[in-house]
């Protein structure tokens, strides 16, 4: 992969007061109420470009996008937001927790030159058309970017860890800890030797997408129709595989609305390619034992390597199916490579809910009759507590994705199914933009920002 560092706009603390009042996550994660509490955070808060709100009475020349354009336009010309003065690798850290366990993951944000895909660049879930045409149209009216893509790449020699452990000994450009107790630092790294170091690290290295493929795919398609120069370069945070703090955790499917469901039915059919363990309770507290024996059991067989989901369906009990053979998925897909058979996700969606529910690939796409739900703190309960509500028909549980299938699956050239990993925390926007359209350095600041950089 070729990277370069650059002169990033960044929040600047003097007009916003804190910067990490400004930033946010990714577009795709935030629901309504999320987006007002963001708009509420700070007035410049990067939400009101990234996700802004919709109106009834928008048009094609005042809509969404124009006031992203003209929220990043004022917030230039308000100091709000000033470019870096040299340029600079930015070394991104989130301290977090799952459970009682801490983690640290560490990057570091520069621009990738983009790549057809095959080209050092590999994706592993496939994108869907509406977030592709809602990030272009974007695009076209702002020419900045405003969020990194995640991007994976294989280093046992930990180049880029060395160089933010040295990073981390100067004051950070950033230091926000967000609702769900992340913390997000940033640095910035000038230093030449440390920047030089990192570029020949990951020139030979193959890079996958871990978050942000409708976002790569868009900057492709915006730099094809424009030409831009700048347009090759996609602001990118890389992060190590051998990084002690990258997670996966699991996307749990929610099942509603289907006609006829029967969860006696499903479990009779399934028998053929399923052997089920049900896990039965009678009052609050066994059914607490029983969902923890599930997910147990869940644990224990994907340490075995097999294929095993949790359901539950409001009928008194929690269950394992854990599949039988292998030779069933080779019936349902023979198309589709060993390594893809093999994925938890496409076992649950070929073998369960596209054979038994008829919940087809483009019902998945369109999200009819199921819903994601990512697990974090209390997700398995509430989704439970979904489907005694009726909200929700069942839940079926995975297992997460481990690195090396994702690993697998891009190199084998194949594409998971949306919603396959859930790579936690997420990258969050507005800690380092690209102006694809910036004016030459000399010109950009009359007073620039306070470089935090590397000595």
């Amino acid at each position: 992969m070729e990277i370069k560092p650059f002169c990033a706009l960044r929040f600047n603390r003097e007009v916003v007061g804190d910067p990490g009042t400004c930033i946010s996550p990714p577009y795709d994660v935030i629901d309504e109420v999320s987006q007002q509490e963001l708009y509420k955070a700070n007035p410049y808060n990067i939400i009101r470009a990234d996700k802004g709100i919709i109106y009834p009475d928008d048009c094609p020349s005042h809509n969404v996008y124009t006031r992203a354009a003209d929220f990043l336009r004022q917030a230039i010309s308000d100091k709000a937001l000033v470019y870096e003065p040299e340029e600079a690798l930015y070394g991104y850290v989130q301290d977090f927790h799952i459970g009682r366990t801490s983690f640290q993951r560490s990057g570091i944000i520069a621009l990738g030159r983009l790549q057809a895909f095959g080209q050092g660049i590999r994706p592993h879930e496939k994108t869907l058309e509406g977030p592709k045409a809602d990030r272009l149209n974007l695009t076209r009216a702002t020419a900045v970017q405003l969020g990194q893509i995640f991007m994976l790449y294989e280093d046992p020699e930990k180049t880029a860890e060395r160089i933010i452990r040295q990073a981390m000994k100067n004051d950070s450009a950033l230091d926000y800890t967000d609702t769900q107790q992340v913390r997000h630092r940033l640095y910035v790294i000038c230093q030449p030797d440390q920047t030089k170091a990192f570029v020949r690290a990951i020139a030979s290295k193959q890079g996958i997408i871990a978050d942000g493929h409708h976002r790569y795919e868009t900057a492709l398609n915006y730099w094809a129709e424009t030409g831009n120069p700048e347009a090759q370069w996609q602001m990118m945070t890389f992060v190590n595989m051998h990084n002690e703090g990258l997670v996966i955790q699991p996307t749990h499917r929610l099942i509603v609305g289907l006609s006829d469901f029967s969860v006696r039915h499903l479990l009779k059919n399934i028998s053929s390619d399923f052997d089920v363990q049900k896990f039965s309770f009678v009052d609050k507290a066994q059914k607490t034992q029983a969902q923890i024996l599930m997910l147990d059991q869940m644990k224990l067989s994907s340490a075995e390597d097999k294929t095993s989901f949790g359901l539950y369906a409001a009928d008194g009990a929690f269950y394992v199916l854990t599949l039988r053979s292998s030779q069933a998925m080779t019936n349902q897909a023979p198309q589709m490579s060993p390594t893809g058979r093999r994925l938890d996700v496409n076992v649950l969606h070929l073998l369960i809910l596209e054979k038994y529910l008829q919940i087809s690939e483009a019902k998945l796409a369109a999200q009819a009759h199921i819903r994601y739900i990512n697990d974090l703190g209390q997700a398995v309960e509430k989704s439970v507590e979904q489907v005694d509500d009726g909200s929700g028909q069942a839940v079926f549980f995975v297992n997460p994705t481990r690195m090396s299938q994702v690993r697998d699956a891009a190199e084998a050239g194949e594409k998971m199914p949306q919603k396959s990993t859930f790579f936690y925390p997420k990258i969050f926007s507005g800690l380092t933009m690209h102006d694809m359209q910036a004016e030459p350095k000399e010109t950009r600041n009359s007073k620039p920002m306070k470089q935090e950089c590397t000595k």
